[in-house]
């Protein structure tokens, strides 16, 4: 069994739909050969949402996607009917999404934190229909020619950054035992080898004993001075800032200086 490729930062580009023209028409009917106005309104732009989904644990789909486009509105059409809306797009990205909007100095602004399963958040907003010529009837023009056009869509490019969630985290020095630990209380099975920087990226598992559960972390290994960016650096250290417990897990033989060099890093950081 094959699982996604873990990636914990990613850029991508939503459009929401434009808004569908408005109608200019008249009625038409037997006898009446000079009708009143019935041009119907567009539908508006569907609009683009983010949606946290707890069963995502990766921001590898957003690599292999990372263009996103809400539907069109419809445009009026005579008879007085309006187009229809756009459907809304929604994105699923993982619990423990951050989210940000890059403006065009490539500066980034916070938007929100996507922690609560399944909440949404507007991101694009789709563009408003055109009105058509049946709305501009008015006392003094009986008979208008003209209609809106829809209004476009919003794009926005967002960087996307996750954080997992999970109750423990378990750190330490490469080649500690952190997979093994994971691959014994949980089902999850992380690669386990004789050798340094085995683990590459952080692994979940779910420890179950009867009715209580909760999600433990496999962080890959530090390595003294991995805050100067030595070894795999400190760069998956966010995915610890929800945890709720820290396991340090050591090698009992040189007990006291992997205990110091945790200690380095961890403050430093």
């Amino acid at each position: 069994m094959s699982f996604p490729k873990f990636v914990d930062q990613a850029k991508i580009f939503v459009e929401a739909g434009k808004g569908g023209n408005g109608c200019v028409s008249f009625r038409r009917e037997k006898f009446v050969p000079y009708g009143g106005p019935d041009g119907g309104n567009g539908g508006d732009g569907g609009s683009v949402f983010l949606r946290a989904n707890p069963e995502m644990t990766t921001l590898y789909d957003f690599i292999l996607k990372p263009h996103y486009k809400a539907e069109d509105g419809q445009h009026g059409k005579g008879k007085n009917m309006h187009g229809k809306n756009g459907k809304d797009l929604y994105i699923d990205v993982p619990c423990g999404c951050v989210v940000y909007k890059i403006v065009d100095n490539q500066q980034k602004i916070f938007i929100k934190d996507l922690k609560v399963p399944y909440e949404t958040l507007l991101v694009a907003k789709g563009g408003k229909g055109g009105r058509g010529n049946a709305d501009f009837k008015s006392s003094t023009n009986r008979a208008p020619k003209i209609a809106e056009l829809g209004l476009p869509g919003e794009k926005v490019t967002l960087f996307l950054e996750l954080k997992l969630i999970a109750d423990v985290g378990i750190i330490g020095l490469p080649n500690a035992g952190k997979s093994t630990l994971l691959s014994v209380l949980t089902a999850a099975k992380p690669k386990i080898a004789d050798y340094p920087f085995t683990t590459l990226s952080p692994n979940l598992g779910v420890f179950v004993y009867g009715s209580y559960k909760f999600v433990l972390c496999d962080i890959p290994g530090l390595i003294e001075d991995a805050h100067k960016g030595k070894g795999l650096g400190i760069e998956f250290l966010r995915h610890i800032e929800r945890t709720k417990i820290l396991l340090h897990l050591i090698d009992i033989t040189p007990a006291t200086e992997d205990i110091e060099i945790l200690y380095k890093n961890y403050k430093i950081i």
